[in-house]
């Protein structure tokens, strides 16, 4: 059996450790040392572990002692005398002398104490405890490896403070009482851990705070409520003299004292449990009194405020200096987060006593970064209604949320008309080229492209918004010389790009504009203002991306912006559907789903609603599930009617116009389609726009079996096939979905499209195409390597091989010969076919899915029946609801 260490009670405090052992392996042997730390930081225990080891104990002073061991406690206490005595005893051959001291005060005596014991060893520095520290203690205290959440928890709590480590500990294991105590432990069911609240320690603590020196006391009290450790603040805050530097000196020996005293931590500042005892200690009329003169002073010195004015919420503090306080925090939360809202502060302000009108502006952009449109849209439309009784920066930033409102609403020639009004008073104009562009007005777009930046508009008490902005709208009638550059912020580089790279993609290379695009959304990632944009860079990149067949590039953009939430709460809907529909031309059907319900779907705004109800029909229609695709057709129409067209819809419209042709409701997205084509004319018809659609209606064509509009579309696919690869993929494949009206296939040719719109994206297009080929040729090989290619690229397994040629039965219906199964039992193939059926699927949905005809199905069907012994429909259901499940 091993001897007990001597150090036990030391867990997690090491050098203390090795001290007692040093003393525990000779007691006889000289040994000098000086043990210094704050309080609560186990100097005491140490000490009594060393006067053990030489059997003696501890005292606090030193007249009387003798010859032997002597073991200080407190020495920072004693009188001058006294340590100078300490002093000579450390001098004499063979002493052995442990003397505990703080580190503050440092008076001339103590020094010399502190020299004087260091010319024997190192002095022993007691601090913190880090994480295995209080792993160690919390072990002692179980008899067990402690709960990883449970040492996290009480570290962050403590700060490391050795006593209030073992005090949290010792109440937490009270607490929650002996028989749950396993809960506590590593090995404990996840989940089982519930840490309760140690209101005793809390109480404990405040209490201790009275006890302390009354100037100490308030500093702590003002630290705990947000004051930052600097005398321009705590100076005037604690009522200090300043008088030749004595209150910066003042504030550093109180620091140092509230140090010392374990009230700080060794950083500066009380730990978390410290900091909640000090404030449930502490008057609420006498912290709201702290808070609003740390936020006065934080306020004249142009310091944050931000952490007395979150104090001061809720508290009913009014009046003009707390009205600036609260308005001083929203902005500098504006500034530097984009993640709070700061729409509560200048709620506050207003009712402090605040104006409302020259905050509504504020309150506006607010709103839109936190996702409450709303309220956004009713902030600005306030500013925006009274002109006359606003500065310009306040019209224009109400018109620039506005104009952000009405695009994430879906209503895009708003939002432009709005751009075009402000033009005038010196918006960034780059800001307006996405609605321009993608409402049709080209030549609009690359005149505002142009437009050089105007002179600075006098703004101020004497200059209205209305005087300004009473001009007619427009880009053409601003000055155009004079002004200088607008600053090269994040936000200006970000809006000049996307609108070069939205003007590119309509009237230039497809690739330059992804790339402005993606540079874009780089330089937005740091800013916080990208939900002022009426789309984020990312959405529009990834958008032409998908055209461009780059679905790689167009996943890892929309990615980044989730991550980093790019546009704030508001963009995020839009990054997600986009990603679902990615996802959706891909195949992978489940993830576009998931992508779908990852976002809701209560209160999406008109452009999310429109995207998300095409999705859902997508994926609908592309199962099959007509059953399903009725009800989502219903809300489908509604989103169709709320939302305007405009070119950054026209991919959801075309799934749309699909699948009303496939419910034989074509009229609810024939006026839809029409807009569509005449702003596709204004533009020109860019390829990289127009041909998705052209490839949507296309299929709407075919579903319908008119030969003569889908010629039509194959037709304009060919014009556009020099747009891109993925224009000249849809291109090369359009032409053999119009010859499958014909039942006229080659083979060869059509495998070799259908790979080529899986190489842009398409995977499930590409599936389609080679499934619905093998079910309309006569020949048999061909049948097979285009039912192979199908399957390849949607990612389902190869068919059974092909039926020998002198096998009888099957093949004579176009069923490939199978392994004749045992009695009573299916096929893989009459499995897949049986799920379908229970599913309530039609023979020719069916087929589509497996891509197999429908009489191919109908015959699986009946062998199912013949094999099985059901002699009616009821009785082949129930026997396949027993073998399928």
């Amino acid at each position: 059996m091993s001897e007990p260490d001597p150090g036990e009670a030391l867990a997690g405090a090491p050098a203390a450790r090795r001290l007692v052992r040093a003393v525990a392996a000779d007691p006889g042997a000289a040994l000098v040392c000086d043990v210094v730390g704050p309080a609560g930081a186990g100097k005491t225990t140490t000490l009594r572990a060393v006067a053990a080891a030489w059997s003696t104990s501890v005292t606090d002073t030193v007249e009387g002692a003798g010859d032997g061991p002597l073991v200080v406690d407190d020495a920072h206490d004693l009188s001058a005398q006294a340590l100078d005595l300490l002093c000579e005893r450390a001098a004499l051959p063979g002493a052995r002398l442990v003397v505990a001291r703080r580190p503050w005060p440092r008076t001339p005596q103590l020094a010399a104490l502190g020299a004087a014991l260091s010319t024997h060893r190192p002095p022993l520095v007691l601090g913190t405890l880090d994480r295995t520290g209080v792993a160690a203690r919390a072990a002692r205290l179980l008899g067990g490896p402690a709960a990883d959440p449970l040492v996290e928890h009480v570290h962050t709590k403590t700060a490391g403070l050795p006593a209030l480590v073992d005090r949290m500990l010792a109440e937490i294991v009270e607490r929650i009482g002996p028989q749950n105590r396993s809960r506590l432990l590593r090995d404990a069911p996840p989940g089982s851990l519930r840490v309760p609240v140690p209101t005793g320690l809390l109480d404990q603590l405040g209490h201790r705070l009275w006890a302390l020196d009354a100037r100490v006391r308030e500093l702590a009290v003002a630290v705990a409520l947000g004051a930052p450790l600097d005398a321009e603040v705590l100076v005037p805050l604690l009522g200090l003299l300043d008088s030749a530097g004595g209150g910066i000196d003042e504030v550093d020996e109180l620091v140092e004292e509230a140090r010392t005293a374990a009230v700080f931590t060794p950083s500066g500042g009380p730990a978390p449990l410290v900091a909640g005892a000090i404030l449930r200690a502490v008057p609420e009329a006498r912290r709201l009194e702290i808070r609003r003169t740390l936020a006065e002073i934080e306020l004249d010195r142009g310091g944050s405020v931000l952490t007395a004015a979150r104090g001061m919420l809720g508290t009913g503090a009014t009046g003009t200096r707390s009205a600036e306080v609260f308005t001083a925090a929203g902005d500098e939360l504006t500034r530097t987060d984009a993640d709070e809202d700061a729409g509560p502060f200048y709620a506050a302000a207003v009712t402090a006593g605040a104006p409302a009108l020259p905050l509504a502006a504020r309150r506006a952009e607010a709103a839109i970064r936190a996702g409450r449109l709303d309220d956004a849209l009713a902030e600005a439309d306030q500013v925006l209604s009274s002109l006359d009784r606003v500065d310009v920066d306040d019209a224009l930033r109400a018109g620039t949320v506005a104009a952000a409102v009405l695009a994430h609403r879906g209503m895009l020639a708003r939002s432009a008309e709005l751009y075009r009004w402000m033009a005038g008073a010196g918006a960034p104009t780059a800001l307006a080229i996405p609605a321009l562009v993608g409402t049709g007005a080209l030549d609009e777009a690359r005149a505002a492209l142009h437009v050089p930046a105007p002179p600075p508009v006098p703004s101020g008490p004497a200059t209205s918004a209305g005087a300004v902005l009473g001009a007619p709208p427009g880009f053409g009638g601003g000055p155009a010389t004079g002004g200088p550059a607008r600053p090269p912020t994040l936000l200006a580089g970000a809006e000049e790009l996307t609108a070069q790279g939205v003007l590119d993609s309509v009237t230039g290379s497809p690739t330059r504009a992804l790339s402005q695009l993606a540079r874009a959304a780089a330089l937005l990632e740091s800013s916080t203002r990208a939900a002022l944009l009426p789309d984020t860079p990312a959405a529009l990149a990834a958008l032409v991306a998908v055209q461009t067949g780059e679905l790689d590039v167009a996943k890892s953009l929309l990615e980044r912006a989730v991550t980093v939430r790019l546009g704030g709460p508001a963009a995020a809907a839009r990054h997600r559907l986009l990603l679902g529909w990615i996802a959706l031309n891909r195949g992978a059907f489940g993830s576009a789903r998931a992508h779908l319900d990852a976002i809701g779907r209560d209160a999406l705004e008109p452009r999310d609603e429109l995207l998300a109800s095409a999705l859902e029909v997508a994926l609908a229609r592309r199962a099959g599930d007509l059953a399903s695709l009725m009800p989502l057709w219903g809300r489908a129409r509604e989103a169709i009617v709320r939302h305007p067209v405009d070119l950054f819809v026209l991919q959801p419209l075309g799934e749309l116009a699909i699948a009303a042709t496939r419910l034989r409701e074509p009229s609810w997205v024939r006026p839809h389609l029409d807009e569509a084509e005449a702003l596709l004319d204004r533009l020109g018809s860019p390829p990289l726009w127009a041909a998705p659609l052209h490839w949507a209606r296309l299929h709407a064509a075919i579903l319908a079996e008119d030969r003569e509009e889908a010629a039509g579309h194959a037709a304009a696919l060919q014009d556009a096939a020099c747009g891109s690869r993925f224009a000249e993929a849809m291109a090369v494949a359009a032409p053999h979905w119009v010859a499958l009206l014909d039942s006229h296939v080659d083979a060869g040719a059509v495998e070799a499209a259908a790979r080529g719109l899986h190489a842009v994206g398409l995977s499930w297009d590409g599936g389609k195409l080679a499934g619905q080929a093998a079910i309309r040729t006569d020949d048999r090989r061909a049948m097979s390597a285009l039912l192979t290619c199908a399957r390849a690229l949607q990612g389902q397994q190869t068919p059974p091989a092909p039926a020998r040629p002198q096998d009888p039965g099957p093949e004579a219906a176009g069923v490939p010969a199978e392994e004749e199964p045992a009695d009573g039992q299916l096929s893989d193939r009459e499995r897949e076919v049986a799920a379908l059926v229970l599913e309530g699927l039609t023979y020719k949905q069916i087929g589509e899915k497996l891509f197999i005809s429908a009489k191919t199905v109908e015959h699986h069907v009946a062998r199912m029946r013949q094999r099985l012994g059901s002699t009616s429909r009821g009785e082949l259901f129930a026997q396949l609801k027993r073998i399928v499940g």
